[in-house]
């Protein structure tokens, strides 16, 4: 077999076509584009089987280079930390905490619902965790932390593996299933976007991209993602707290937002969101091209039906209590398909999965606000500390 090595450039262009090859498919195919199947995704999963058959047929495996995947995640949430105003937060604060506290009762149910399967299975409860919030809501990286954790402090053989393939699972699983959900809601409830009435200029019709607009919204994107890795620094060695990279960039973008709304100064929002649009749909392809869905095909039975149930589960919590939780209104269904998205994959897969729907049927600012800061900021904080106490009971 042959094994490639795509270097980040190599990598960014052909997560480029595979997002082209998804429009297409968007454009084409309706059932899509009426379950508000995210772009990235529907070209995404057509290119990880393709990669499963050669892989199957021992005639080819790709590895990429994911630095720019990195650089794109960074300037995508950086561009979302130039949407959160004080005006919004004051509008959705109360909301923010009631969001935090269904991701960390969705983290315990997936836990408690994978070491208990895993323990009916005849197995380690200890793996039920792989199984659990730790890929579903943790993704790769929580994955890659705890998993090996569990190998060497307690004896779990395969706990990463098991927790990577898990992960991947619920990358494509989340994806797949936030639309539809919300949009039975919306369809069903005749929910409508109120993003005009309180006064977002998100909500209005967006005027043409102005090309010097444009250069001083890279400009600010740049100067923000440079202040946020001191930011960063200042967390991680000063605080000695840990946080994903972009949330230093996403702060500080916030920062200059409300420091701009106080002088009454305007920022070139339209290019801003531009430029996090297009970012986000590049690293979402780049995410999804590095599936490897043989992982899954060589999972045992008792995972297979483990991650089904957690399926279930999720589509239950996020379908009647996250949307009855947070108002049972449009902003509501639009966290809703977003729960689906970082509880069961990443917050990169929330945010694909609201702008699919958004880009439907309306701007949902508390929404972009609220998922965000949740999914980026307090949710592995939380989890984290769930999957310990989880991992010292069992």
């Amino acid at each position: 077999m042959i094994t490639l090595q795509l270097d980040m450039y190599q990598a960014c262009a052909l997560g480029a076509l595979v997002y082209c090859l998804g429009r297409l498919m968007v454009n084409k195919l309706s059932f899509l584009s009426k379950y508000c199947i995210p772009a990235p995704v529907a070209g995404g999963i057509v290119f990880a089987f393709a990669h499963l058959a050669l892989y199957a047929a021992g005639i080819l495996e790709l590895s990429f280079d994911t630095t720019l995947q990195s650089v794109f995640m960074t300037i995508f949430f950086c561009s979302v930390g130039f949407t959160a105003c004080f005006r919004l937060l004051k509008k959705g604060g109360i909301q923010v905490f009631m969001f935090l506290g269904l991701a960390i009762a969705i983290c315990i149910v997936q836990d408690a619902v994978g070491s208990g399967l895993a323990a009916a299975f005849g197995l380690d409860p200890l793996l039920g965790l792989c199984m659990g919030s730790m890929p579903l809501v943790g993704g790769h990286g929580t994955s890659g932390s705890f998993g090996p954790l569990l190998e060497t402090d307690y004896a779990v053989v395969g706990a990463t593996t098991v927790a990577l393939a898990a992960a991947t699972y619920g990358l494509v699983s989340g994806s797949m299933m936030g639309g539809p959900i919300a949009r039975a809601r919306v369809e069903k409830l005749h929910l409508k976007s109120t993003a005009a009435a309180e006064g977002n200029e998100t909500a209005e019709v967006m005027p043409a991209v102005d090309g010097q607009k444009f250069t001083t919204s890279a400009m600010f994107l740049a100067v923000a993602i440079g202040l946020g890795t001191l930011i960063f620094t200042f967390f991680k060695d000063v605080c000695h707290l840990t946080f994903p990279t972009y949330i230093g960039a996403m702060l500080a973008a916030a920062a200059i937002r409300n420091i701009w709304d106080v002088q009454h100064k305007e920022l070139p929002m339209v290019e801003i969101d531009a430029l996090g649009g297009l970012s986000l749909n590049l690293f979402l392809s780049m995410a999804m091209m590095s599936l490897k869905l043989w992982q899954l095909a060589a999972l045992a039975l008792p995972m297979i039906v483990i991650l089904l149930v957690q399926t279930v589960v999720m589509f239950l919590f996020a379908n009647f209590v996250v949307f009855n939780v947070m108002g049972r209104d449009y902003e509501a269904a639009a966290m809703t398909t977003a729960f689906c998205g970082f509880g069961m994959g990443a917050t990169p897969n929330a945010m694909a999965n609201m702008r699919a729907l958004v880009e439907r049927y309306g701007a949902a600012p508390r929404a972009f606000f609220i998922v965000p800061l949740v999914g980026s900021l307090f949710v592995d904080f939380f989890n984290s500390m769930v999957l310990t106490t989880f991992m010292n009971f069992l």
